[in-house]
């Protein structure tokens, strides 16, 4: 019996896109487990070694050894590089060199940029690679040169350099990762508001997406925004802002957070990590010494995470703005989803509820597993911790280095599933959409 072996595999842009990313943390994986990579000389364990390129290809910040003190520069640089690439997508960057060796971007490139970036169409693609490119450089080097203030007095010149460029990459790609060591993220810097206000900003930048700032790049008006980067902001800020006054709520009298700070700190700290955990990952306080209010509203802001076509995780804020809406419409009786004058499609609210039921249906399972995986660990841990993978956060109350081997592999593929996206996972797995060419009768279910 003969089989045709030759037939060509076509993959469609989803597939690409999710192949795409594996192949990177794969790369990385073995780049970070050769003996040149440690700071010891010797080889890490691959399990090590592929969680954390997962980490850093999907942006999250969650690590089994400490970045710091684990990895030589050689290893830390791998790190960065992983994080640049993951935060603004590797069609980006093969983009990039297309561009440099001035090759013709063909249509199916095109296709492919339009998923990745998570763009309405693909006129004007090239071009927002271009600026895209140029933007993040250039955000980065003055968040370096900020950081090059604090770090070149603290470290020297040559370290300080490298370090202020590493954290500021890091930051605009809301990754979280640290070279602080010992686990410690940005804690020795609480007091430190150029710090941590730099650290913000490119955090807030880098998650606020690529679309809504090549928009302000050449506002002409606000009735000139689109409806998406109107939506976008006004959630960003609404969540900036409650995050801030809750978090001091929650943490004002904690004597192991807020309390011993004075009122400047108190407001910086509580601003902090009100933007922090909103999928950068890094942390001023104590995670594990907060409150069970702050830990829980951590997790909240966690799950909703950046917005659409960012370096951001989360189901996103548009997600988050659209179900919000969805549900004042439905109180008010209307039948459509409405907003500043517009309404929204029934297709949009119904990928809304898609991401937003796969999200929770994420959490839920992998915090079921970890129950069983991580046996006499608190359920607020697991969940925190399954949160903080699936929205590419990388927060976690402590328990991500001590985590079991089935623990490290679900936590692993947790974060590419948040990374690469619910929706795109999905429509990398399933066939091609085929219209109905009939439709069943009208019913009605009781619902309430």
């Amino acid at each position: 019996m003969y089989i045709n072996i030759t037939k060509k595999i076509r993959l469609n842009a989803v597939q690409i896109l999710a192949l795409g990313f594996f192949l990177v943390i794969l790369i990385g994986a073995i780049l970070l487990s050769l003996p040149i990579s440690s700071m010891s000389g010797k080889s890490t364990s691959f399990l090590d070694s592929l969680f954390t390129s997962t980490s850093a290809v999907c942006v999250t910040g969650l690590i089994t050894v400490d970045t710091g003190t684990h990895w030589n520069y050689f290893g830390k640089t791998v790190i960065i590089i992983l994080i640049q690439i993951g935060g603004l997508g590797f069609m980006s960057f093969t983009t990039l060199f297309a561009l440099l060796l001035k090759k013709k971007i063909t249509l199916k490139e095109r296709l492919l940029l339009q998923e990745a970036m998570n763009t309405f169409g693909i006129q004007g693609l090239v071009r927002l690679i271009r600026y895209i490119l140029v933007f993040t450089f250039s955000v980065e080097l003055l968040g370096a040169l900020l950081f090059a203030t604090q770090f070149i007095p603290q470290f020297g010149i040559a370290k300080g350099i490298y370090y202020s460029i590493w954290h500021s990459i890091s930051a605009f790609c809301n990754a979280g990762f640290d070279l602080m060591g010992n686990f410690s993220s940005l804690t020795a810097y609480s007091s430190n508001v150029t710090v941590l206000l730099t650290v913000s900003a490119l955090i807030i930048i880098g998650g606020l997406g690529f679309t809504v700032w090549s928009e302000l790049y050449n506002y002409k008006g606000y009735k000139r925004l689109s409806l998406h980067s109107k939506v976008v902001i006004l959630i960003t800020v609404i969540l900036v802002l409650g995050g801030t006054i809750l978090m001091l709520l929650f943490e004002f009298k904690n004597p192991n957070t807020l309390q011993p700070m004075g009122p400047i700190d108190k407001l910086t700290n509580a601003f902090f990590a009100s933007v922090t955990t909103r999928t950068a990952g890094f942390n001023s306080i104590n995670t594990s010494d907060m409150t069970v209010a702050g830990n829980f509203l951590t997790i909240l802001l966690m799950f909703i995470g950046g917005s659409p076509g960012s370096t951001a995780g989360g189901i996103k804020t548009a997600t988050f703005a659209i179900l919000i809406l969805t549900l004042i419409s439905t109180i008010k009786g209307r039948e459509d989803t409405e907003v500043f004058g517009r309404r929204l499609s029934k297709d949009a609210v119904y990928k809304a509820f898609t991401v937003f039921m796969i999200g929770v249906g994420i959490v839920i399972v992998v915090t079921m597993i970890l129950s069983v995986t991580e046996a006499g660990k608190s359920l607020l841990y697991l969940l925190y911790e399954a949160t903080s993978a699936f929205a590419t956060v990388g927060l976690t109350l402590g328990i991500t280095p001590g985590l079991s081997v089935i623990g490290k592999i679900v936590i692993m593929i947790t974060m590419y599933l948040g990374r690469v996206g619910p929706m795109t996972v999905v429509l990398a797995l399933a066939n091609r959409k085929r219209k109905s060419t009939y439709k069943f009768p009208e019913d009605k279910i009781l619902i309430g």
